[in-house]
């Protein structure tokens, strides 16, 4: 898998060394999540190798509505977008002039950053979910019940009720982690921001499979 394809994928993870509580792993997150409307933050991101080797680090900024709505930029090292409207996914890179275009199926919202913007229930319903707790941080493993996934496992880490971090392990055991930053929740967001008209001269490539 190249780097911006990791990048692509939004994926991440936080491990936390201490005990998991499985029966109330599932409760407690849709409780964090349930109110969570919008959401904005930074980010910075890593992607590891199964050593831990750091392979690439990026940053940029992303936004969320509930329910299906996404933007995911990225700024450095070079540019990436990520847009959900509510029905259509777009990933475009200005770099190679081409955007691809999905819908928005079950396939699509399996992708971590992309799961966050659907229902606590899908999340329940969807993924083993075990709690951890260290200090005032919370963190949550999600394990998909269905192998139709683009990773292994899935960490998320709050510090009291706000989203911190996110980091995943795919098959090949490599590792994308993600701190986010500056972070606001349920402010107004405009709603440009889920809405991506694709320039002139740009390649679409749909995604129908």
């Amino acid at each position: 898998m190249t780097v911006k394809k990791s990048l692509a994928t939004l994926t991440m993870m936080l491990a936390l060394p201490v005990a998991a509580f499985a029966s109330e792993g599932a409760d407690r997150l849709a409780s964090i999540l349930e109110p969570l409307q919008t959401y904005q933050a930074s980010f910075e991101q890593q992607i590891l190798d199964g050593s831990g080797q750091r392979l690439q680090q990026a940053s940029g900024t992303m936004w969320l509505s509930r329910p299906g709505k996404f933007r995911w930029e990225v700024d450095a090292p070079y540019q990436q977008e990520v847009i959900s409207d509510g029905s259509e996914v777009y990933l475009y890179d200005p770099d190679l002039e081409q955007v691809t275009v999905q819908a928005l199926d079950q396939r699509v919202t399996h992708t971590p950053a992309l799961l966050l913007s659907g229902s606590a229930s899908e999340l329940t319903e969807n993924y083993e979910v075990t709690r951890q707790q260290q200090g005032s941080n919370e963190s949550f493993r999600l394990v998909p019940k269905s192998p139709d996934t683009l990773f292994e496992e899935l960490e998320m880490t709050f510090r009291g009720e706000e989203l911190r971090g996110l980091e995943m392990t795919d098959s090949t055991g490599q590792r994308t982690a993600i701190e986010f930053r500056d972070v606001g929740m349920n402010q107004s967001i405009d709603e440009s921001r889920f809405t991506f008209d694709i320039p002139d001269g740009i390649d679409v490539i749909r995604d129908t499979h």
